[in-house]
């Protein structure tokens, strides 16, 4: 995939960094004997230019060694400029899809970028000019976002991923056991054993693992286990040893691992430090979609908007209601029970626990971002306005349905990335873009 393309889903929260970034230094980062300080047009696409500022302001979002020969900032001066030709080539074939972001959702992701940052919006646009923007660059930042976010969902509806996709890509990559490809994480329980030690201070250590081991198999608790009987590191906490990939484990372990499964028990085996008993945690494919998944409990109360007049009043409407929610004047029950237009409403809103990919982007990422009993600003989606309340979150096992349903959305959205880089493709080779140099 193109990593110029700019298909990112939370445009919120990545122009948060924008928005609340250190002062520019943008003329630090423009190749030597570049006019930094006068705006000029470096590009036009189509007739649309791009401006000298955008190109600065891309360039201060990206650390630069202090050492970087003029060669290596120019090389990324040109880089950057074409990932702007890229947008620009993308935000025109949006328009010309009929594609639209009204001021309503824009408002929605101001006020999310706000939030985000423990701001009002009023105070998020005092503080636009540190970062080199003002609040109308900052909306029109939003609006592209939202506009890209749009276009690349498009795609991701339009790709289809069938079953026997699923099957190969399950087969190719839970088949082979490259330790560089294998995403590894073991909790240890150590027995040390001193270099001098005797033979029947070996003898008691190796025969107190082995008891370790086989009280781990029969199912006692094993971080307990370790808590209480490891002399490792990490053994307050419960003896994990973090997830990483198997070969930045040591040979000994990976190789006492390797056939076995999420679960099992490895042990003792003796190395230089003593004798450890291993429990496998996590094993799995670096691309296989993670074997558990955070499920989240929400509620929600849903104002329907058929135009921009109605999303605003809808807006207004629930910014009102949650003033009252968080106050304690009502419950959110109570209000989802009263005002709320969708079918919930019977329950108080609820949905129940959802899983990642569940809700629309949207409402999705607005609601990754509560923490359990906070109540969102209003929230606009395609089916209308949101207040969302995250009640809690779990932690559980992927079904092997859920692991095949992960599966199908990670190829959705390669297939999507894929026919979104040959459009793009396609759309560029029909472009006029002309390159401008700087003024001298």
């Amino acid at each position: 995939m193109n990593e110029s393309l700019p298909i990112r889903r939370a445009a919120a929260s990545l122009l948060c960094a924008l928005a609340l970034a250190a002062p520019l230094t943008a003329p630090a980062q423009m190749p030597a004997g570049t006019a930094a300080t006068a705006d000029y047009v470096v590009a036009l696409v189509n007739g649309e230019p791009i401006a000298a500022s955008e190109l600065r302001a891309r360039l201060a979002r990206i650390e630069v060694p202090a050492n970087a020969s003029l060669a290596e900032r120019t090389a990324l001066a040109r880089q950057v400029l074409d990932q702007l030709i890229d947008e620009k080539v993308l935000l025109q074939w949006a328009a010309d899809s009929g594609i639209r972001v009204d001021e309503a959702a824009i408002d929605a992701a101001e006020a999310e970028v706000a939030r985000r940052n423990g701001l009002s919006v009023a105070e998020l646009r005092a503080r636009l000019p540190q970062a080199g923007l003002t609040p109308a660059t900052l909306r029109a930042n939003l609006r592209n976002e939202l506009l890209l976010q749009r276009l690349r969902e498009r795609e991701a509806s339009q790709a289809r991923v069938s079953e026997s996709e699923i099957d190969a890509y399950l087969r190719q990559h839970q088949a082979g056991a490259d330790p560089t490809r294998t995403a590894l994480e073991l909790a240890q329980v150590l027995i040390a054993v001193p270099e001098t030690a005797s033979a029947e201070a070996l003898a008691r250590a190796r025969q107190q693992a082995e008891e370790i081991a086989q009280r781990a198999r029969a199912g006692e608790d094993f971080a307990a286990l370790a808590r209480r009987h490891s002399e490792a590191p990490e053994a307050a906490n419960g003896g994990r040893l973090g997830l990483r990939s198997a070969d930045r484990y040591p040979t000994l372990f990976w190789e006492a691992v390797r056939d076995l499964r999420p679960g099992d028990v490895a042990g003792p085996l003796r190395s230089g430090a003593g004798f450890h008993v291993l429990k496998v945690l996590t094993k799995r494919h670096v691309d296989l979609p993670e074997p558990t998944v955070t499920q989240t409990r929400v509620r929600h109360i849903l104002l329907r908007a058929s135009d921009e007049a109605s999303q605003r009043a809808a807006i207004a409407r629930l910014q009102a209601v949650r003033e009252r929610i968080v106050s304690g004047q009502t419950s959110f029950d109570a209000a989802a029970r009263e005002i709320s237009e969708d079918a919930s409403a019977r329950d108080g809103g609820a949905l129940g626990w959802a899983t990642p990919g569940m809700f629309v982007p949207e409402f999705e990422e607005a609601m990754d971002a509560l923490a359990p009993g906070q109540v969102s600003a209003p929230v606009v989606s395609r089916f209308g306005v949101h207040l969302i309340e995250v009640q809690e979150r779990r932690t559980v096992e992927r079904s092997p349905r859920e692991l095949r349903d992960a599966v199908r959305s990670l190829l959705r959205e390669r297939k999507a990335d894929e026919a979104l880089a040959e459009r793009l493709r396609e759309q560029r080779s029909r472009a006029y873009i002309e390159i401008r140099e700087a003024p001298q």
